[in-house]
């Protein structure tokens, strides 16, 4: 009985210890500016565009890589990563933010949900907010409407510790069908009436899945988890859950071994009586 109550015990202690240490180890990650996340792009607007983005972080250095298509084949595709810093909760929008009615989701009414520009992810010069409408250093949609970006960005402290807190948003509809964007297709933009409608309003847009364990594939924007080693897997590629299940599983070999230990003690003290 007295075995029984300590393994039991031994188990129960170590369940929050290996939980603790789940939650531990990717929250250090963040803060130690490591890890990688992934960002799966959803269409808005119609657009029927989609795509996969990759964030790596080596200490205040933010490496972004997107590969997404269903744009506008020719044309810029302003693109930043959303929301906040600071502990807002901000996320993707939907139809039903089309406030006004008029058919088009514009960047006004979707920044209510995803929040204001946090760094623009342009191909050379500045990345800050004042950057957001720099369509002529944003990346340009090849003839079959698909963008291969990647660059890496040096960053804050803030966007470091709530990397987890942005997400990914491209820019660029063709209302119209005619592959470009002009006036006919939505009217003049809300943000700069020098613009088209079509060129601000947003195109797709991907929240922070957490830590990602493949890359974007080569050559398209499905989804996969990479190739994997099947001997002698890394801690670091395990994760925390991974952690947390090796900390548990041995919590239970000790438990057993304790049990083990108990019961051949018992049986020689019963043989000594005997």
């Amino acid at each position: 009985m007295i075995a029984k109550r300590t393994s039991r015990l031994a188990v129960l202690v170590a369940l929050p210890a290996a939980l603790a240490l789940t939650v531990g180890a990717s929250s250090q990650a963040v803060a130690e500016g490591t890890g990688a996340f992934q960002i799966n792009l959803a269409q808005l607007n119609d657009s029927g565009s989609k795509g996969t983005a990759m964030l790596s972080l080596q200490g205040k250095q933010l490496t972004v890589k997107i590969e997404s298509e269903g744009l506008v084949p020719g044309q810029p595709s302003a693109q930043h990563l959303h929301g906040s810093t600071d502990g807002h909760d901000f996320h993707c929008p939907d139809a039903s933010d089309d406030t006004n009615g008029d058919g088009v989701l514009n960047n006004t009414e979707a920044t209510v949900d995803y929040g204001n520009i946090n760094i623009s992810l342009t191909t050379k010069g500045p990345t800050d907010m004042m950057s957001g409408l720099a369509v002529d250093r944003m990346p340009v949609a090849n003839a079959q409407g698909k963008v291969s970006y990647e660059r890496t960005i040096p960053v804050s402290q803030a966007v470091v510790d709530h990397i987890k807190d942005l997400h990914i948003v491209q820019h660029g509809i063709d209302r119209n069908n005619n592959k470009k964007y002009d006036f006919e297709g939505a009217g003049k933009s809300e943000l700069d009436p020098k613009l088209p409608q079509e060129a601000t309003a947003p195109t797709n847009c991907g929240e922070v899945l957490g830590a990602a364990v493949g890359s974007i594939p080569v050559g398209g924007v499905e989804t996969g988890t990479g190739p994997s080693e099947e001997k002698g897997v890394p801690m670091a590629v395990m994760g925390a859950g991974g952690v947390a299940f090796v900390a548990v599983t041995g919590a239970l070999a000790v438990a057993r071994r304790r049990k083990s230990v108990l019961a051949a003690g018992r049986a020689g003290s019963n043989g000594s009586a005997a």
